[in-house]
């Protein structure tokens, strides 16, 4: 809980930030770009939270199995992403549909309703239907990705699920391809999103490219830790007291400061800040396999659209992102949304449905690691406030996914937010910077 100011320190900064997630070094970021002096203090050994990276004998294991797109406005506003390296997802999506995979076109690469409609109808015909009816999964693909952001936020809000009925999509191009593509997006098997933000996630995906980082997914925060001056973020830091004038810590004493972000999770959030809500969550597994021989050689995203097992989508890591596994070993991860099987059985009910979804028997395959994180994603039921604020009061700021969308945008924006209402509360005038991201064909 925050306590009463502090009456002495040892030290002095501008801003204190408790968290080193990627909304906290967003925030610490725009913030020092404006010249303020930040200190950010990680309890953890590691910046990322979350987004957070293994070494297990040489592969790279992802905690989280989050899905990135190259139309994320605040990544386009990281500087030195293209030095760290993209690896997208090709041919884009794979739909494992009545008992066989599918190409579903490069409908992840849109530029526009008919390049999408075009992508559409060069695919077979199952499980998107035929030519009309891929083509009008394009055009809407294409409607949306043409929509500005604030149309989407203003369009009557009611759940995903709902809302998937009334785009005019046949019922198998929905079940077999928007439906499942959509549970990924949101870690949300059961669609009870907001149909504002399952627009967003469309409309993201239809304006992009699906990527991982090159090296795992903590290559994200690294980066951007990189980016602050030497000595802003400080790591195996405990926090034992805090108020907007000052921090306490075991390991340093006393920091004071002119104001506090609080950039934690929304449960750790909410400890220091009784009375802040917390949001229910969507849990998701991540299990690593290694096989004698990749199952696929394609670097694509496999969706489920069956639901004949645990597996919500998976993909051949090592032909994604080949820093990820050790040379001439292959690396498949998985991904499980919802309540994963009893642990006693997850490997084995795993390894049966990837056995069905690759075509190819998986006893001889080896499992590396499983991490379960049962709360994942905030989640984001109607009616869903994607700006929450992250102004308490002068002196106190909160940032995160849980104030904005549950996705890595919207953690990255809520920091951009909070640094941007502590620089007018300083009378700072912030410092604006646009990166173009690698081009992807």
């Amino acid at each position: 809980m925050l306590s009463a100011a502090h009456h002495s320190t040892a030290q002095q900064v501008d801003v204190v930030i408790i968290g080193a997630g990627i909304a906290g070094l967003s925030a610490a970021r725009h913030l020092t770009s404006s010249g303020v002096k930040v200190s950010v203090l990680e309890a953890a050994p590691r910046v990322g939270g979350r987004m957070a990276t293994d070494e297990v004998d040489g592969f790279r294991l992802d905690r989280g199995g989050q899905l990135l797109t190259t139309s994320y406005p605040e990544l386009l506003r990281t500087p030195g992403l293209d030095g760290v390296g993209l690896r997208k997802f090709s041919p884009g999506v794979l739909v494992h549909s009545d008992g066989r995979n599918y190409r579903t076109g490069a409908v992840g690469s849109a530029r526009s309703a008919l390049t999408v409609a075009r992508a559409l109808a060069s695919a077979p015909r199952p499980p998107l239907g035929g030519a009309v009816d891929q083509a009008r999964l394009g055009a809407a693909l294409g409607r949306l990705a043409a929509t500005p952001t604030r149309r989407l936020l203003a369009r009557p809000e009611r759940t995903a699920l709902e809302a998937l009925s009334a785009r005019g999509l046949p019922a198998r191009t929905v079940n077999a391809f928007v439906r499942p593509l959509l549970s990924a997006l949101l870690c949300d098997p059961g669609l009870g999103t907001s149909s504002r933000c399952a627009d967003l996630a469309l409309h993201a995906f239809a304006r992009g490219r699906m990527f991982v980082m090159a090296g795992g997914a903590a290559a994200l925060p690294e980066l951007l830790a990189r980016t602050l001056p030497e000595g802003t973020v400080q790591t195996d830091v405990c926090v034992t007291d805090a108020s907007i004038s000052g921090v306490t810590t075991k390991e340093h004493g006393e920091i004071g400061c002119r104001a506090l972000v609080l950039a934690t999770g929304a449960r750790a959030a909410a400890e220091l800040l009784p009375g802040l809500r917390v949001p229910d969550f969507h849990p998701r597994t991540v299990v690593h396999h290694t096989a004698p021989e990749p199952p696929m050689n394609e670097p694509a995203l496999l969706l489920d659209a069956d639901g004949g097992g645990p597996v919500a989508y998976t993909a051949v890591m090592s032909a994604v992102d080949p820093s990820r596994a050790p040379a001439g070993r292959t690396l498949i991860s998985s991904t499980l949304l919802g309540t994963p099987p009893p642990a006693d059985g997850l490997d084995r009910s795993v390894r049966a449905h990837l056995a069905k979804l690759y075509g190819t028997p998986t006893d001889d395959w080896e499992l590396l690691a499983v991490h379960h994180d049962p709360e994942a994603v905030p989640a984001m039921p109607p009616p869903h406030d994607p700006r929450r604020p992250v102004r308490l009061l002068s002196g106190l700021y909160v940032c995160g996914d849980h104030r904005d969308t549950s996705t890595v945008q919207g953690a990255l924006f809520s920091g951009r937010r909070a640094a941007h209402a502590i620089l007018r509360d300083l009378g700072v005038r912030p410092e604006y910077e646009t990166v173009s991201l690698p081009a992807v064909a």
